[in-house]
């Protein structure tokens, strides 16, 4: 088939997560010698996305600024095919109010990620336990020094399968159509977890039936000669096809700031404590959605052997008395369809269409989500802490603990920054007031909203419950936007300069 995915020519992050390769490290370089940045490249054994038997002990995995993309002397044609939001980056000015990135997250005030300490590559490396020192070394290689000078190297930890608050992580994943067999056909009448492979692979049919817009070259380019060809417009060459956009962010998270936020709100009652920590992340500590609300997909219920917990959607919870409207989970993933309550069959769809038939008043107020998934890929680093630990005073050397976020998406703008500025840091969301994500928000005022630091938990009586002063839980400590590339996009990049 001309539309197979060739998994030799994809980066293994896209469809692993290599979560049994329980360490992992992140160099974040730029390039000191262009020729000998190119030959690394060349020489670099890149995982691929292809299954082996038995699975690989260490991943490589390589993704590129657009400041990396110049250093290298890629042609000016070939840059300008990418995305808007990857050639201005992450910290433009106005870029940054939209995603949040204001007061003591605006990049100005990061470690990394902007100014002369913006990376040119992404070069990320992961191992089995004990083995990151020699795959390290190995993955160098001796003309490491000489190709490229390190602005920093993330370090991660492997907490389990808990993030650093303390709760299980990496639940909710959209389910990728590697095979091609997803059709879209106007409306989609119910949530699926299962998204088009073009919302995560570019060169792919996405969840609108289109082409997300990529680099597209002259088959009489200089390089081009190797890449595959565009499914959409056969007669060029397809830069982008087979390759992804990777968003990175470092997310310093303040554990005891929010273990003893709830602390104070529970009057130090330590199942109260854990009440409200949970209703503000929307799970419980171990992963599970709060019952009875759990309305599941096609008769699907919840999976507990491998920790899904992600087979629901909140079609029985519409005024959010059992996941509060505001939480972490609802925010970043509505799990609704492009109606706002069950579809079952052309009379239902009629009576939605013309705006009747809603449960909430809340129901037409956000997006269908499948448009907006992220493929996560992120890795915690530092200590964790218990709650009954957090709750104490901090000690003045304890480590810094946060996420390494990582996310793959083909649209940077409708999935991520969406996602972040509409969801996360709205004020607006679900139509809410005064309230941003209770873990990831800002508290910046902002017009219409002076104080944007409340948390309501909705209640069967009608009365909410509300949480006044929620401090910043996170803070942003660097961030860019890379292109992830095929391998053969890869090759090009190592040569085509030259």
């Amino acid at each position: 088939m001309p539309n197979e995915v060739d998994y030799d020519d994809v980066q293994g992050l896209v469809r692993f997560a290599f979560g049994k390769m329980h360490e992992a490290c992140f160099y974040l370089v730029r390039i000191r010698d262009v020729a000998a940045a190119r030959a690394w490249l060349l020489n670099a054994h890149v995982t691929s996305a292809r299954t082996l038997s038995p699975p690989p002990e260490t991943a490589l995995q390589v993704a590129f600024t657009v400041a990396g993309l110049k250093a290298l002397r890629v042609p000016d044609e070939a840059i300008a095919g990418f995305a808007p939001e990857f050639l201005a980056g992450m910290n433009e000015e106005s870029r940054s109010r939209r995603l949040g990135d204001l007061g003591e997250n605006a990049p100005a005030k990061w470690s990394w990620g902007h100014a002369d300490r913006t990376p040119h590559v992404a070069i990320l490396m992961y191992g089995q336990k004990g083995a990151m020192a020699q795959c390290e070394a190995e993955f160098k290689g001796p003309s490491w020094n000489v190709a490229f000078e390190e602005l920093k190297r993330l370090g991660t930890s492997d907490l389990g399968e808990v993030e650093p608050f303390g709760f299980v992580d990496g639940i909710s994943q959209p389910s990728i159509d590697w095979e091609g067999k997803r059709t879209v056909k106007g409306d989609q009448l119910v949530y699926s977890n299962v998204v088009s492979l073009g919302e995560f692979l570019l060169g792919y049919s996405n969840e609108y039936s289109e082409f997300t817009d990529r680099p597209l070259l002259d088959s009489s380019s200089k390089g081009a000669a190797d890449l595959l060809p565009a499914l959409d417009q056969p007669q060029k060459k397809d830069l982008g096809r087979n390759g992804t956009y990777l968003v990175m962010r470092q997310l310093v998270q303040d554990l005891h700031g929010f273990w003893q936020f709830a602390d104070k709100a529970a009057h130090s009652n330590p199942e109260e404590r854990k009440r409200l920590a949970e209703a503000m992340v929307g799970r419980a500590m171990n992963g599970s959605p709060p019952e009875p609300y759990c309305q599941p997909i096609d008769g699907v219920g919840p999976d507990e052997k491998d920790l899904g917990y992600n087979q629901f959607t909140y079609d029985n919870d519409p005024v959010g008395v059992h996941c509060p409207l505001g939480s972490h989970i609802r925010r970043s993933n509505p799990r609704n369809a492009d109606f706002p309550n069950p579809v079952k069959g052309a009379i239902s769809h009629l009576i939605q269409t013309l705006g009747f038939g809603r449960k909430g008043l809340r129901d037409d107020l956000m997006s269908p989500t499948r448009f907006h998934r992220l493929l996560r890929r992120g890795r915690e680093y530092g200590p964790g802490l218990s709650p009954e630990d957090a709750v104490q005073p901090q000690q003045a050397n304890e480590s810094e603990s946060g996420l390494h976020f990582i996310c793959i998406n083909a649209n940077i703008a409708r999935q991520f920054e969406f996602v972040q500025g509409a969801w996360l840091t709205s004020t607006k969301f679900n139509g809410l007031s005064e309230e941003s994500d209770p873990l990831m928000g800002d508290r910046e005022p902002v017009a219409g909203c002076p104080q944007p630091n409340q948390f309501s938990i909705p209640r069967e009586s009608g009365l909410r419950e509300r949480l006044g002063g929620l401090p910043e839980f996170v803070t942003v400590r660097g961030g860019a936007y890379f292109f992830l590339p095929s391998l053969r996009a890869l090759r090009y990049f190592a040569t085509v300069g030259s």
